[in-house]
């Protein structure tokens, strides 16, 4: 369960600076976050939502964790531009007793996007191998 206050380094830049996020409120299956500080203009704010469908070993959970950030686009410093990153994992919870398969696939999303080859170090600066291949747009 997550606190209202997200300030003890779970969430960071691309230089690797923690960043603050504290809560807006409940809604249902979904709950949303502010970056503290931001401007009302360039909202920077993290989204969880899960959504069940199915009953017994039919029983799935969509789960999301997103991230939309507003900044002023560097080609028309008038114009505001959202960017967005997002996660989804669709588990088959009424078929599995264990959660060990969801963390395996997890970490393996996690690793491709965040260290590159054998490195076991954690890039925030988007130059994983996933991460680059997401940033470059390429295959």
């Amino acid at each position: 369960m997550l606190t209202n206050l997200l300030n003890t380094n779970e969430i960071k830049n691309a230089a690797g600076t923690e960043q603050e996020f504290q809560s807006q409120g409940t809604d249902g299956r979904s709950h949303s976050y502010s970056l503290i500080g931001e401007s009302p203009a360039l909202p920077h704010r993290l989204r969880i939502s899960h959504l069940e469908s199915g009953a017994g070993l039919k029983l799935t959970r969509r789960s999301m964790v997103r991230f939309d950030k507003t900044v002023q686009s560097t080609v028309d410093a008038a114009t505001p531009v959202t960017i967005s990153a997002y996660a989804v994992v669709q588990l088959p919870v009424g078929a599995m007793v264990s959660d060990a398969e969801f963390k395996n696939v997890l970490a393996n999303l996690v690793s491709f996007l965040a260290s590159n080859g054998s490195d076991t170090t954690i890039k925030f600066d988007g130059s994983g191998t996933g991460s680059a291949v997401l940033l470059a747009g390429s295959i």
